[in-house]
C-alpha cells in the first residue's frame, strides 16, 4: 500500500513539474488582441537559429518565427522608420500604440495577386493594393472623396496608428502609402525599416492567412486631406521656379533620368527633367540607406543637396517619375522635425505631358546641358 501511495505521489509531481515548465505565452496579433505574454519574460532562445532559416522555410512554404515578449523603448509620433523589435512589441501589446493600430503590406496589385502577401506577411497585416492610392491619368494620389472611402473601408481613423512595410520587390510602395496616410491626416504612421526582409531576419512570426479588414463604425476625425500643404501642384511648381529663388525643386531620380539619357519608364518615351531642377540622388540604388539597409538620416540629405547648391533652408520640393521614390526625402524630413518640405506629385510624368513646358536635359552645372521644351524632346527614351 506505502508503495502504490509513494508512486502515485511521485507521477503527480511530475506531471506538475511538466505542467510548470510548458510555455503557454501568446503574442497579440496585429489585428489588436490582448496578450497575454508577460513584459518581464526572457527573449526565446532560439531567435538565432530562426533567424538563419526563416527566410529559407518563407521560401518552401512554412510559416515562420514563434511567439515573443520583446522589449522596445517608445518612439515619437513622428517618428516614421521603425525597428523590428518596435513593430513587434506593438503586437505583444507592449506600447501605448497597441492599443489602437493597424499592420499594412503595401504592394500593387489586388490581395488576389499580390504574391508578396500570399507568401507569407505578418502576423494580421493586411494588404493594401497601391492602386487604390492612385488615380490613373498622371498617377497622382485619388480625390479626397475616394480616400475618405478608402480609410472607412479599412477601418483606418486619424488616431489609428499605422504600421506600412514592403519587400524589395516593390520599392518604396510603403513609403508611398505612408506619405499619403500623414496627407489624408492620420496622426501617427511608421514604416518597418528595411522591410519585410528584416523582420525575417529577426525572426518574428509571419503566416499566410488572407486577412480581410473591417470597415469603420466611426468617422475619420478629421476633413481629409488634413495636410494639402504636404503636396504642390503642377501650376504651384511651375510658378515657384519662376518666382521664388529659396525655392528648390529636387529631383529623386537616377543619374541617367536626370541627364535625360532614359525616362527610367518603360511607359515614358521622353526624358529630361524641369528647368531649374537640382539632382537629390535616387531612392532605388541605394543610396538613402545606410549599410545595414535601414533608411538614412537627413545628414545624408543634407550633403546632397549640398553637393547640388541648395541645402535643407531651401523650400525644398522633391519628385521623382510618379512620386513613390520622392517620399522618402520628404518622410526623411517630417520624422526631423522639418516643414519647409513638399512633394510635387505629378512628377515627371505629368510634366512631359505639356509640349510647352521647359526642360533641361543634361546637369545645369555644366556647358553642355541643353535647354528647351518639351515638345521638342525625341521620344525614344522609354526605359528598355
Amino acid at each position: 500500500m506505502k508503495r502504490r501511495f509513494l508512486g502515485i505521489v511521485l507521477c503527480t509531481a511530475a506531471l506538475l513539474a511538466a505542467g510548470c515548465s510548458s510555455n503557454t505565452d501568446a503574442s497579440m496579433t496585429a489585428g489588436g488582441s490582448d496578450s497575454s505574454a508577460s513584459a518581464g519574460m526572457a527573449a526565446d532562445t532560439s531567435a538565432d537559429t530562426t533567424k538563419d532559416t526563416a527566410a529559407a522555410k518563407l521560401e518552401t512554404g512554412e510559416e515562420t518565427g514563434s511567439s515573443s515578449a520583446v522589449k522596445a523603448d517608445p518612439v515619437e509620433k513622428k517618428k516614421v522608420y521603425v525597428s523590428p523589435d518596435w513593430v513587434q512589441s506593438v503586437l505583444d501589446g507592449n506600447q501605448e500604440e497597441s492599443k489602437d493600430y493597424m499592420v499594412l503590406e503595401c504592394a500593387w496589385g489586388t490581395v488576389q495577386d499580390a504574391a508578396s502577401y500570399k507568401d507569407g506577411h505578418i502576423i494580421g497585416a493586411y494588404h493594401m493594393n497601391t492602386d487604390d492610392i492612385e488615380s490613373e491619368e498622371y498617377w497622382n494620389i485619388r480625390t479626397p472623396q475616394e480616400i475618405k472611402a478608402l480609410m472607412a473601408e479599412y477601418g483606418i481613423t486619424k488616431d489609428t496608428t499605422v504600421i506600412c512595410y514592403s519587400d524589395k520587390g516593390t520599392n518604396s510602395a510603403d513609403d508611398r502609402v505612408a506619405f499619403t496616410l500623414l496627407w489624408a491626416g492620420v496622426e501617427n504612421v511608421k514604416c518597418l525599416d528595411g522591410g519585410f526582409e528584416v523582420w525575417l531576419e529577426s525572426g518574428y512570426e509571419t503566416e499566410k492567412t488572407i486577412n480581410t479588414p473591417q470597415a469603420a463604425d466611426k468617422e475619420f476625425g478629421v476633413e481629409i486631406p488634413a495636410h494639402p500643404e504636404y503636396i504642390l501642384s503642377i501650376e504651384q511648381v511651375k510658378e515657384k521656379l519662376a518666382d521664388d529663388d529659396n525655392f528648390k525643386l529636387v529631383s529623386i531620380r537616377s543619374r541617367d533620368e536626370f541627364l535625360g539619357k532614359t525616362s527610367g519608364y518603360g511607359y515614358i518615351d521622353r526624358a529630361g527633367e524641369p528647368e531649374g531642377a537640382v539632382w537629390g540622388h535616387d531612392t532605388d540604388d541605394g543610396s538613402y540607406l545606410n549599410e545595414n539597409g535601414t533608411t538614412a538620416g537627413l545628414d545624408v540629405l543634407k550633403g546632397y543637396l549640398e553637393e547640388s547648391g541648395a541645402s535643407l533652408d531651401n523650400e525644398l520640393s522633391f519628385y521623382c517619375g510618379t512620386g513613390w521614390r520622392a517620399t522618402i526625402p520628404f518622410l526623411i524630413c517630417y520624422e526631423n522635425g522639418m516643414a519647409n518640405m513638399t512633394l510635387y506629385d505629378g512628377g515627371w510624368y505629368q510634366w512631359q505631358m505639356d509640349d510647352s513646358l521647359p526642360v533641361q536635359v543634361g546637369d545645369p552645372a555644366n556647358s553642355d546641358c541643353r535647354f528647351t521644351t518639351v515638345g521638342e524632346l525625341s521620344t525614344d527614351k522609354a526605359k528598355k
